[in-house]
């Protein structure tokens, strides 16, 4: 076997792939575009049949809950030594044009200053729905967004905060909106970073904004699954349904949307809302960015293994776009992962070895393009934002060299801690990333 031949099909393979996805995404963005333009123009809910089987809208449960409010939302935040950015948070909430709401801090036994803080905040503002939930040992944060939510929430819908992030004014007011459609059970915000200087920091919002712009297309097909913690709205009465997050993975969140997601995505789907927007703090160090795509991916590849029942499944509770495309494809993107560091390596050496740049540049060319797109098009983004992300567009390519490196690495890791991706323990403790709390709420409107 011509080793080398292997190799340039491989890389071949990967190129084609990423660039057949970029259209996709591309194209996917802007029928998604339309769609909310459409959607916004048909305003009012729109109430399931007599006969229709249970959606989202109907869903059932059967143990013993509080009476929920109609049209009150309940924001969680989960906290674990937050006090550098947790009053942040707060402010950000209490500029919300969405007026009937309850906010529930769960403490997950801080040892810093987070509880006094939030307390000192209910007495400032004796007008918030403002309430302290401490728990008395570190549970971890599913179980801590658990205790709120059986216990105490009465809201209509859940919207659940990190309490580093921050929501635009308008963010809850626009989430409901997607509830008018009865089968939607849950809404994934538009997550972007707060503004940040440093190399880490623009690798990240370039990344964020990337990523979720795939969302426009993946929510166009209904083959969204994956749904993350900050600014994410549900139904109460599906979350009930469900019996609230598990604990078994290192990813409460997305365990939550998949398991949601496993009821039928035909009659509980997921969306994105692009309107709805939400900010959060980027990890400041290389080693902390390390530690969280572990996470995230380990968290990821116990879910999929989790409900990989749901992968290649006939069932017409599920859209084949879920089934067929969207979870096979996001197995395959760890494979890739793993190969593409070689593939890319073997591109580079091919090019010197033949002095026939033009491969590398085309890969160059093709990147930056699509980051300035990506800016560009961005419906959120400020004239001056605009500006300065396009200035720092040509770097994007040699910075997602740095975040494959992470991934990669992330992924060897996920490789040598195999065990734990079958063999699901119980999550009971967590512990928060370094805050730089640097950042004015402002920033967020």
């Amino acid at each position: 076997m011509d080793f080398a031949l292997v190799i340039f099909w491989l890389f071949a393979g990967v190129s084609i792939l990423y660039v057949v996805h970029f259209g996709l995404y591309l194209a996917g963005a802007n029928f998604y575009d339309i769609w909310q333009q459409r959607r916004k123009g048909m305003p009012g809910v729109r109430a399931p049949g007599n006969f229709e089987p249970e959606c989202a809208a109907t869903a059932t449960w059967t143990r013993r809950a509080l009476p929920e409010v109609p049209g009150l939302v309940s924001i969680v935040i989960a906290a674990h030594d937050e006090e550098a950015v947790i009053v942040r948070t707060l402010d950000s909430i209490s500029r919300s044009t969405h007026r009937s709401y309850e906010v529930f801090v769960a403490d997950d036994a801080s040892s810093d200053l987070t509880g006094r803080l939030v307390r000192d905040y209910q007495v400032r503002h004796p007008g918030m729905r403002l309430r302290l939930v401490r728990m008395r040992r570190n549970i971890g944060k599913g179980a801590a967004l658990n205790a709120v939510l059986r216990r105490h929430a009465r809201g209509q819908f859940v919207m659940t905060l990190d309490a580093d992030s921050v929501i635009s004014p308008d963010a809850i007011t626009n989430a409901l909106s997607y509830f008018d459609d009865p089968c939607v059970a849950g809404v994934a915000a538009n997550v972007q970073i707060l503004e940040e200087t440093t190399v880490l920091g623009i690798l990240q919002r370039f990344e964020h904004m990337i990523g979720y712009r795939s969302k426009k297309l993946f929510s166009l097909m209904n083959a969204e699954f994956v749904v993350g913690g900050v600014a994410s709205t549900y139904r109460m009465r599906v979350l009930r349904k469900v019996d609230f997050y598990d604990t078994d993975t290192v990813t409460e969140d997305i365990g939550l949307s998949a398991k949601i997601t496993n009821l039928g995505n035909r009659r509980f789907r997921m969306v994105y809302g692009a309107d709805v927007v939400a900010k959060t703090e980027g990890v400041l160090s290389l080693r902390a960015l390390a530690k969280q795509r572990y996470r995230w991916k380990y968290g990821s590849i116990q879910n999929l293994i989790k409900y990989r029942g749901m992968m290649l499944n006939p069932s017409r509770r599920y859209a084949p776009t879920l089934t067929y495309y969207r979870m096979p494809m996001a197995l395959l993107s760890e494979f890739t992962l793993l190969i593409s560091p070689l593939a890319w390596t073997y591109a580079v050496y091919w090019s010197l070895a033949t002095r026939t740049p033009a491969l590398i540049l085309g890969a160059y060319a093709t990147i930056t393009a699509y980051t300035l797109l990506t800016v560009w098009l961005d419906e959120n983004l400020t004239v001056r934002e605009r500006a300065r992300l396009s200035v720092y567009a040509p770097t994007a390519y040699f910075l997602f060299y740095i975040m494959d490196l992470v991934q990669l690495t992330a992924a060897l890791r996920c490789i040598a801690s195999s065990r734990g991706l079958f063999r699901r323990p119980e999550i009971n403790t967590w512990t928060s990333p370094q805050r730089s709390g640097s950042v004015a709420v402002a920033h967020a409107t």
